[in-house]
């Protein structure tokens, strides 16, 4: 932002500069008063979120200590403002995708809405100053957890979790029109992760 205005303020060497100059300022007010994304909103509502369950926490954390280990307290934590249904194994009705009535297990983060957060706090983390390397959102912890949110929830509701291949197509000698049609076909009706209801919205604000 700096280096642009001083270019900016370089390029008119005429009288006229005070009008020139005066541009530059508005150009910098636009793209300050200019609204933020959806993403970047959410983002930032979702990284001061974290900041103040650092600042609660007991004892409290600092983010240069933070870990993987407390990445997944806090996708723990959430879980009390979910609002998606997973039956324990207990349940009748552990397996069903649609259960015919209500029952009184827990309401949790869904695998896709926590699945988001973390990518977007991830972002946030190195955009504040955090290293790559030191990152705890994607620590490997975390990624193992986001990964048994996703398959216990899916064998709750019995929604079948299917991994998607990636088939890479052989080419043949020749043009392009010798490619066999079915494996075009194949490749457009691949298996798509399936999301659990609910896991929509983030219910963080």
């Amino acid at each position: 932002m700096e280096s642009g205005g001083a270019c900016g303020g370089e390029g008119p060497s005429s009288s006229s500069s005070p009008t020139a100059s005066g541009s530059a300022p508005g150009t910098a007010a636009d793209q300050s008063a200019r609204p933020l994304s959806q993403y970047e909103s959410q983002k930032r509502r979702d990284w001061n979120t974290f900041l103040q369950y650092l600042t609660s926490h007991r004892p409290p954390l600092t983010l240069p200590r933070c870990s993987g280990d407390h990445v997944i307290e806090f996708l723990k934590y959430l879980d009390q403002f979910g609002k998606t249904k997973v039956h324990d194994a207990g349940c009748a009705f552990f397996g069903q995708p649609d259960p015919p009535a209500s029952c009184l297990c827990p309401l949790r983060q869904a695998w896709g809405s926590l699945d988001a957060l973390v990518g977007r706090l991830r972002a946030a983390y190195e955009e504040n100053g955090g290293l790559k390397e030191s990152n705890p959102f994607a620590a490997g912890a975390v990624r193992i957890y986001l990964r048994e949110v996703r398959v216990s929830q899916a064998d709750a509701r019995g929604i079948p979790y299917v991994k998607k291949n990636k088939k890479k197509k052989k080419r043949k000698r020749g043009s392009a029109a010798s490619t066999p049609a079915t494996a075009g076909e194949s490749s457009s009706t691949a298996v798509q992760p399936a999301d659990p209801p609910g896991g929509g919205s983030s219910s963080i604000s």
